[in-house]
């Protein structure tokens, strides 16, 4: 199939789609989430039960379920509902979620590398609920030696106090999801925010000194044009953060968007090509301001440190935690998630029981893939890596992958070394799928 293509990118035959249809494109894991089943929750638990294998780090992602309002291009297990009564009584089975993990072998002891308030909107919740949470799954698992602990805002839920709370916790990383700076356009895709509210917290987050400020932005938003992404970019450089993240916008099922375009009545979206022009433009204006490429969505100021633990962890193996409704973890090669539904969740922490809904048990190669396509992200990957770790030689095991995809001119090796190109790094999640197992080829990611 040849695709449309980009200023200067080469025609390829490799089986990338060309217009945004409905459906996932961003590989967050692998196996795919739709070969999870709840047979693997066996797995799981006994997972927990055992004494961790092995040096893996373990983090801890906490999921803040909350917003203001859901934009129309989201797809996660968010509630735009609930009141402050609701709020503590999710937090309070998070605490308790926590505690039972906090007694399991796998756990109990361990030192946490990273945390990530991710949502949802964490700051959607006060600074009243905020200090609680924080305060007493610290208790449970302290983070004060932590690397990084990450935390996730909507701009206009930022008040000063709430923002002096977020620093008070411990908070290293604050990630800001501005997403574009045109008030219609964010109007449009349904954000909460507008460009006023990104101006006013600005300065704030600036004078609480944090270790890391992350912009992200989405390329291909319902409304964009060259003239307002160009805009959104300079806007973007001028803001000055230490990271700034883009993504692409794709249409999960389960949104606004997917479903009216399953209905013939969707509105328009960039095609891919587009979307990859927009996504370059945007590295080379940030790499003329000082920003260096951290993988393929990050650029990061060079004169600083960019360090983001908590991506670098989970995708080189490390034990993950994730607790709250829906949320995903994984442990000792075990893939779990938590029940998807507000009331399952919170029925099953409050009777004491851990709410597991499904999972995977992968195997050795599954992990080697797992981690080859994910560092594949970063922009690069060193055979040695593999071979210290999972005794297999990448460059043999998945010649095939690697041939196809350095005759279209989408990776170089050099020596041990597999380097992206620039258009590789473009559509890297079109990419990754070369390298699956043929029975988790073609199937639905999620």
């Amino acid at each position: 199939m040849k695709v449309s293509m980009v200023k200067g990118e080469p025609a390829t035959t490799i089986g990338v789609p060309t217009e945004t249809d409905v459906g996932s494109v961003f590989v967050s894991n692998y196996p795919p989430y739709s070969f999870w089943t709840e047979k693997a929750i066996p797995a799981a638990r006994l997972a927990l039960e055992s004494p961790p294998a092995g040096t893996a780090d373990l983090g801890l992602y906490i999921h803040i379920p909350f917003c203001r309002k859901r934009c129309k291009f989201c797809y996660f297990r968010v509630y735009t509902d609930k009141n402050s009564s609701d709020i503590e009584s999710y937090v309070d089975a998070v605490v308790r979620e926590v505690e039972l993990y906090a007694e399991k072998p796998a756990v109990a002891g361990r030192p946490l590398k990273f945390v990530y308030f991710g949502g949802g909107t964490p700051s959607y919740i006060s600074a009243r609920h905020l200090k609680s949470l924080a305060r007493r799954l610290s208790d449970l698992v302290p983070w004060a030696g932590a690397e990084e602990v990450t935390f996730e805002c909507e701009p206009g839920t930022i008040k000063r106090n709430r923002l002096e709370s977020i620093r008070e916790i411990g908070v290293t990383r604050l990630s800001l999801g501005i997403e574009n700076f045109n008030d219609a356009i964010l109007a449009e895709n349904g954000r909460a925010h507008v460009s006023e509210e990104i101006y006013e917290v600005l300065p704030w987050i600036k004078a609480l000194e944090f270790d890391q400020l992350n912009i992200d932005l989405i390329a291909g938003m319902v409304g964009e044009t060259w003239e307002t992404w160009r805009e959104t970019v300079r806007k973007t450089v001028d803001a000055d953060a230490d990271s700034v993240t883009i993504y692409q916008m794709e249409l999960p099922y389960n949104t606004v968007y997917s479903r009216d375009l399953l209905a013939g009545a969707g509105p328009p979206v960039a095609d891919w090509a587009t979307k990859r022009e927009w996504h370059d433009h945007a590295i080379e204006q940030l790499s003329a301001a000082g920003y260096v490429v951290s993988s393929a969505y990050t650029m990061v100021k060079g004169d600083r440190p960019g360090r983001f633990v908590y991506r670098d962890s989970v995708w080189h193996g490390a034990d993950l935690l994730g607790t709250g409704v829906s949320s995903f973890s994984h442990l000792g090669g075990v893939h779990y998630q938590n029940v998807s539904s507000w009331e399952g969740y919170l029925n099953r922490v409050q009777s004491g029981q851990l709410p597991i809904e499904r999972g995977f048990a992968t195997t050795a190669h599954e992990r080697l893939t797992r981690e080859l396509i994910l560092q594949l992200k970063l922009g690069r990957v060193h055979a040695e890596y593999f071979r210290r770790k999972f005794d297999t030689d990448v460059l043999e095991e998945f010649a095939a992958a690697l041939g196809a995809l350095q005759a279209e001119r989408m990776v170089e090796v050099h020596g041990e070394e597999v380097r992206l190109t620039r258009q590789g790094l473009l559509r890297v999640d079109q990419l990754l799928p070369q390298f699956y197992a043929p029975q988790y080829r073609d199937a639905r990611y999620t």
